[in-house]
């Protein structure tokens, strides 16, 4: 636990932890000291040496003076280090992040780290202020009375001796019960909460088919899964806990009885029966103590090692020095083979060259690898075999600065942030003169919205863009990308879900991004497409055919089937004008 900690805080905070867990020691071992005074000053009371009992009261005053200044800076630091953790604890997690691959954030990860960031941090932060700190004095008190049991009569020290391991083990299997229940109530409840999210997310659709939350199958079968789970906890928990209360009390009855049997066979007197009462009572009070906090300590260590274990998530592999560009605005796959992980090869030894200034797109089923094409390319991952490369230079090879510098992103899914309309076209280029952010509007059709906005720029857009029509928002991230000015656009099926009116909006936007930049389109639909410099087809992650839209037809392969398939459909158009059949 100590190394998580140590991984959690950071090396800057690394010594002040171990300060606060020294601090922590004595201050146990000092209470432990304290109560062993109270044997001599025993003796010396009843034996009636007023003299050396009040010397050794005095001792023990001194102790308990070193004991509350110990537990004061014990105390202090253990704040201090909480106020860390819920002080630094989200930017350092921020800054990880960051650096992690994007293929890394799933929906499982995703929904994981929001338990471990928001409750998880504070179990944590636990640890410092309310669980390390009686689990330790419940060891390092009882060692220290222990062995002035020694001292006291070398078979009262044994009797102790021997009830440690039997206490150690009972709360260890207690604590780990807790902690593998607790594993799995956690699992639940993320499962719950991911389940709840989805739930509120999509009524549109529940709704439309009247799916309320009684039918609503999913959702329920995550409650009940959180049920069950609690359930299990607590019938399972319980009984371990109570164990471990009766071994703790066991053990205080056997020092008792172990101090009468000694009593009564006159090898110890009344004054030393009393004090034994005293330090057995000093025993088993701490472990009392640790044993009610375990159960906690091994829920907040569950939650520690959760937040640990996203810190300790290697990071993008990045160069030492960012290769430069041999060939600005190209793109290339030389013989790249991909396979998610856990799942079959994606793409096969998939080859092909977009040079500077040209739009190549790519078609075909559902399936057939065109999305992983721009993830790729973007490093959400990493090619399995072969090359990827980005300016003449292996994605690998370039820091990610530079590589994102190179390229903008257009996915049909739009994420805009609950903010204004002109701060969300501003994620595109922060540093963006006011003309340049109203050209680029302009260019994506974004001005007319503006126009008819309660407050023009600065109305605010909703979590996820909810203000904004489908179109409307697939036009900001247009606007996005065309303030950017990035060398590579990427268009990932930006008008699968478009009306005309909004289409024809963007399509205008590409044909701009096409006069400067190199493009890669992967659409079912766009008519733009005909005026590809060259068309790829895939099926099942391997190239099947390449060339333009003339050239294609003319063969009469896939590309000719699925394009008259769609003419037949109705599902292509021309040009703006024409109607949708």
């Amino acid at each position: 636990m100590i190394r998580s900690l140590v991984t959690l805080l950071g090396p800057a905070h690394a010594a002040r932890l171990y300060r606060y867990l020294a601090w922590l020691v004595t201050s146990a071992v000092l209470q432990g000291v304290a109560v062993a005074f109270l044997v001599p000053i025993l003796h010396a009371l009843f034996a009636g040496d007023l003299r050396s009992a009040c010397l050794w009261l005095a001792g023990l005053a001194a102790m308990a003076v070193l004991t509350c200044i110990a537990h004061y800076q014990q105390a202090m630091k253990g704040f201090a280090l909480a106020l860390v953790v819920l002080t630094t604890l989200h930017e350092r997690l921020g800054q990880h992040l960051v650096t992690l691959p994007l293929g890394w954030f799933n929906s499982e990860k995703v929904g994981r780290l929001s338990r471990s960031a928001t409750s998880g941090t504070l179990m944590v932060t636990g640890l410092f202020a309310h669980y390390l700190g009686p689990v330790v004095s419940g060891v390092a008190v009882p060692a220290t009375v222990a062995l002035t049991l020694f001292v006291f009569d070398w078979r009262l020290g044994v009797t102790a001796v021997l009830c440690a391991p039997l206490i150690y083990f009972a709360h260890h299997w207690s604590a780990a019960a807790i902690g593998s229940n607790d594993a799995q109530v956690e699992a639940a409840a993320t499962l719950a909460g991911n389940r709840v999210v989805e739930f509120a997310r999509y009524q549109q659709v529940l709704r439309a088919f009247g799916r309320t939350q009684e039918g609503y199958a999913p959702l329920q079968a995550a409650n009940l899964a959180q049920k069950h789970a609690g359930g299990s906890m607590l019938s399972q928990t319980f009984p371990k806990l109570l164990a471990g209360g009766l071994t703790v009390q066991l053990a205080f009855a056997l020092l008792v009885g172990v101090g009468i049997a000694l009593a009564s066979h006159g090898e110890i007197d009344a004054i030393q029966l009393v004090a034994l009462l005293a330090l057995a009572a000093r025993f088993v009070g701490p472990l009392a103590e640790a044993a009610a906090r375990s159960g906690l300590l091994r829920m907040a260590g569950n939650d520690l090692e959760q937040l640990v274990s996203i810190l300790r998530e290697p990071p993008l592999p990045e160069p030492a020095v960012s290769q430069p560009l041999t060939a600005p605005g190209s793109l290339a796959f030389d013989q790249v083979s991909f396979a998610y992980p856990s799942g079959p090869k994606v793409l096969h030894r998939l080859s092909f060259n977009a040079p500077a200034h040209t739009m190549t797109a790519i078609v075909g089923a559902s399936g057939s690898g065109k999305t992983t094409v721009t993830r790729l390319l973007m490093r959400f991952f990493d090619a399995s075999e072969g090359s990827v490369k980005v300016g003449g230079v292996d994605v690998r090879e370039l820091s990610n600065a530079a590589l994102m510098a190179q390229l903008s992103l257009v996915m049909q899914d739009v994420y805009l942030f609950d903010d204004s309309l002109e701060a969300n076209i501003r994620v595109g280029s922060p540093d963006a003169s006011a003309e340049q952010v109203a050209e680029a509007a302009r260019l994506a059709g974004v001005d007319e919205i503006v126009a008819r906005l309660p407050q023009g720029w600065n109305t605010s857009v909703g979590e996820g863009g909810a203000a904004l029509s489908g179109g409307e928002r697939q036009r900001v991230s247009l606007a996005r990308a065309l303030l950017k000015r990035a060398p590579i656009v990427l268009l990932d099926e930006a008008t699968a879900a478009l009306d005309p009116h909004n289409e024809a909006f963007v399509q205008a936007a590409i044909g701009s991004l096409m006069q400067s930049a190199t493009v890669l389109v992967i659409a079912h639909r766009l008519p733009t497409i005909m005026a590809a410099d060259q068309i790829l087809v895939l099926d099942e992650g391997c190239l099947v055919e390449s060339g333009t839209h003339a050239q294609l037809l003319a063969r009469g392969g896939r590309y000719a089937g699925f394009w008259h398939d769609r003419q037949r459909a109705g599902g292509w158009r021309l040009n703006a004008e024409a109607k949708p059949c």
